[in-house]
């Protein structure tokens, strides 16, 4: 076990360097720089920015300076936010982030679960058409069109919460946005944890269970859940990083603040090292728990070995 979490952390390395290089030199070739104004700027001042910056060095040059500082905690410079380095602004930003992500998580999970499970145990009964059908409309409908539907609806209409902002973190404020993030969780994982129970329930050794009389309590919590766990937890690293990390939609509608705010006025703004910080970050989260589920994969049925 130990030698293969040490193997993948080895495999890491090389991954969030191409990665790296990547993200670097798309930036690199794109049009325009952080520097550019409506009105041209003095060579002298230009090239004094550009000299402070490293920007005037050989494109490896600036990627290893970059690495460097990377390996030593530093992601480097804000090229627009002149008072803050892009450390100062994740340090900010990862907290609404991770606070939003994680109960959205906490819900989504719990309930896309119960609800798949639900309608696999009443498979083509109403129950399991209505619920799959509620799935399939959180699937569907985009973030983008769901936060505005409930601000309508809970904060415009019913007048109960408010209809954007961060404040602290206070309650309040954190309904509408996590809400919004966990229905399209909470719709996939219905939908793939109903696959995978329906596959369980057909097979020899349930059917059975069955024939014995035992109770359906007993043959779900002994029988049927790990191994349709299996599937649930292979689409849960991708989609715990997405969460927590920050939805673009959900930061810029709610202006709660959050990673994916930055990503966006980072990019907008050309505002390199922010970008570059952002994506290495993500990269990063996606690799460990990726590991992270490889490993569960063993706790949840030890007929697998790594």
């Amino acid at each position: 076990m130990l030698l293969y979490i040490l193997r993948r952390l080895l495999i890491a390395i090389p991954t969030l360097l191409f990665i790296a290089l990547v993200s670097f030199w798309l930036m690199h070739i794109a049009p325009g720089g952080p520097f550019d104004m409506e009105r041209p700027m003095p060579e002298i001042v230009r090239a004094n920015i550009e000299a402070k910056y490293h920007l005037n060095e050989p494109f490896f040059t600036q990627f290893f300076i970059y690495i460097r500082d990377f390996v030593q905690g530093d992601l480097g410079p804000s090229f627009v936010y002149q008072d803050f380095t892009v450390t100062q602004l994740v340090g900010q930003s990862w907290p609404v982030s991770a606070t939003l992500g994680m109960l959205s998580f906490c819900i989504s999970v719990p309930v896309g679960m119960l609800l798949g499970t639900l309608a696999a145990f009443n498979r083509n009964s109403k129950l399991d058409y209505a619920l799959m059908s509620l799935s399939m409309t959180g699937v569907v409908i985009p973030a983008f069109v769901l936060a505005p539907v409930l601000v309508t609806i809970f904060a415009i209409q019913l007048d109960w919460l408010p209809a954007g902002g961060w404040e602290g973190g206070k309650t309040a404020f954190l309904i509408l946005p996590v809400l919004s993030l966990a229905i399209g969780s909470v719709a996939s994982i219905a939908r793939v944890m109903r696959g995978a129970m329906i596959e369980t329930l057909n097979q020899p050794y349930i059917r059975t269970a069955i024939a014995k009389g035992l109770s359906t309590p007993y043959l779900l919590f002994h029988h049927a859940l790990r191994p349709s766990l299996i599937p649930v937890v292979a689409m849960l690293g991708p989609a715990f990083v997405a969460v927590v990390t920050g939805s673009v939609i959900i930061d810029i509608f709610f202006g709660t603040g959050g990673m994916g705010q930055h990503f966006v006025s980072g990019a907008l703004n050309r505002d390199y090292g922010l970008v570059m910080g952002i994506t290495l970050i993500v990269a990063s989260l996606t690799i460990f728990f990726n590991l992270v589920v490889d490993l569960l994969y063993t706790v949840i049925d030890p007929r697998i070995r790594i």
